[in-house]
């Protein structure tokens, strides 16, 4: 399985913005064969993200969706309008929108639904608040998921990606969480889902990545790729977070 690396803009670039950021990275990233890439802007930057990516095997999708088809549900966008975009991803259930719209485990589990009945993958976020032992973070972790993703048969929850991101290792000032706590939450993680009978799951980390801690994240057992945040606002810092190699992988 090759690795999964993807940045999330959340409320930054607009779409002239955006464009100007393909402009730099995607002659850079198009030479990354060996990594699955995407990117996921703000709403009114998709098209822009379609416009520069749809003739490269790079993925593109949104922060967010409504579980709904359709209706009254002003300021919303739905998954049938996502897919119709182009969309290959949707983000779910990062720590900002459950802290900000109070978004809990019935609601995140019907935008996956959502998200899976029109074929898109979601990415759905879990981590802890507080920082502590992994045995603290345990309960929060596995609480996320289930209620997420408790309800798919194992051939669906296989299409899904879980990124896990401790929360108090996101934003400006936060730090990367240790290298040991990654790897335990991840195997936490790993469990969870073959006891589900989900074997294919690729399990991200998203928490203050950047270029000068990528390789060591993504060399540790279980991660199977990077999310990045605001490092990737940044055409070239996220093209050299993608094109990040374990020792392994460069002997």
């Amino acid at each position: 399985m090759n690795k999964l690396i993807g940045a999330s803009w959340k409320m930054n670039m607009t779409p002239t913005e955006a464009t100007a950021w393909f402009a730099v990275a995607v002659p850079e990233l198009v030479s990354i064969t060996d990594r699955e890439l995407f990117v996921l802007p703000p709403f009114p930057a998709l098209a822009a993200a379609r416009d520069a990516l749809r003739a490269t095997s790079i993925g593109w999708g949104a922060q967010d969706v409504h579980p709904d088809e359709s209706g009254a549900h002003t300021g919303d966008v739905s998954a049938a309008m996502l897919a119709d975009l182009g969309c290959h991803y949707v983000e779910i259930g990062h720590s900002e929108r459950r802290r900000d719209h109070r978004e809990g485990s019935e609601l995140l589990a019907a935008k996956v639904a959502a998200t899976r009945r029109w074929r898109m993958t979601p990415i759905l976020c879990v981590g802890e608040r507080r920082r502590g032992s992994i045995e603290e973070a345990t309960p929060t972790i596995v609480r996320q998921l289930r209620g997420a993703l408790g309800a798919l048969p194992p051939a669906e929850l296989d299409e899904v990606v879980v990124a896990y991101e401790p929360v108090w290792a996101i934003g400006v000032g936060a730090a990367v969480a240790p290298a040991d706590h990654i790897a335990a939450a991840h195997r936490l993680i790993r469990r969870w889902l073959e006891g589900r009978l989900a074997t294919r799951v690729s399990v991200i980390y998203g928490g203050s990545v950047d270029p000068s801690n990528a390789a060591s994240i993504l060399c540790l057992p279980g991660v199977d790729g990077l999310f990045v945040g605001r490092a990737a606002l940044d055409p070239r810092a996220f093209v050299q977070i993608a094109g990040t190699k374990c020792i392994e992988e460069e002997g």
